[in-house]
């Protein structure tokens, strides 16, 4: 799942007292866009200091929920669906359809959680405010990794421009696609291509409108069983 979707299993809480438990359920995908390199696991670590024992507790619900997420029904179908329909639009490109599959689903979840108002970007946003970047630094450090600045500059980046506020808009999927998929190739789409894929997922979309709300449902029970 994308940074909203895991967000909304946490979307109810104080973001005063729960930003470190934020920031850990989406550190692994803001690690992944800062550097794809980066391999740290400090779901494997246990910590004395609350703080860094939050963000720890936050990295394991990430793995959970992409674990139920990934191999769900729901998941498999869609994102097969959806590579489908890309595959003929991207023919010529390096990116691969199943990637693309799978994080076209990923991104229509985000946009979907947005606009029928389920998330508030400005929500999300406001808990990682409480987040002190000494703090993160020194939870990154204490998970291996040597060398932050990488990662800072990216995250820095992402805090201030405030970019999923653009996922409300269906038509910047495929925008985002590109975004992400030029951090492994360098010219993934033709502005052509890039045109097609927004209808398909402009249809794609609507077709999941009005049961998307299934999978999360589910992934929450799986989280409130596991509570017990």
């Amino acid at each position: 799942m994308n940074f909203l979707s895991h967000f909304y299993f946490d979307r109810e809480s104080d973001p005063k007292t729960r930003g470190y438990h934020t920031l850990g359920t989406i550190l692994p995908d803001l690690l992944k866009n800062a550097d794809k390199s980066i391999n740290i696991h400090p779901e494997k670590l246990s910590s004395t200091e609350p703080l860094i024992s939050e963000i720890i507790y936050g990295w394991k619900k990430h793995l959970e929920v992409d674990r139920y997420f990934h191999s769900s029904e729901y998941f498999i179908v869609h994102s097969s669906q959806l590579r489908r329909l890309l595959a003929p639009v991207i023919a010529g490109s390096p990116v691969k359809a199943f990637f693309l599959g799978h994080i076209t689903l990923e991104l229509i979840l985000d946009n979907l959680l947005l606009t029928t108002n389920k998330v508030s970007a400005d929500n999300f946003y406001e808990h990682l405010g409480f987040c002190d970047q000494d703090v993160i630094d020194n939870f990154l450090h204490f998970s291996g990794l040597a060398d932050t600045s990488q990662f800072f500059r990216f995250y820095e980046s992402f805090v201030r421009n405030r970019y999923l506020h653009t996922y409300t808009d269906t038509q910047q999927i495929a925008y985002a696609l590109r975004r992400i998929c030029m951090r492994i190739w360098s010219d993934p789409f033709t502005t052509e291509q890039e045109g097609r894929m927004n209808a398909i997922i402009s249809d794609y979309r609507d077709d999941l409108l009005p049961g998307f709300m299934s999978i999360f449902d589910q992934i929450d029970d799986k989280l409130n069983d596991n509570k017990q």
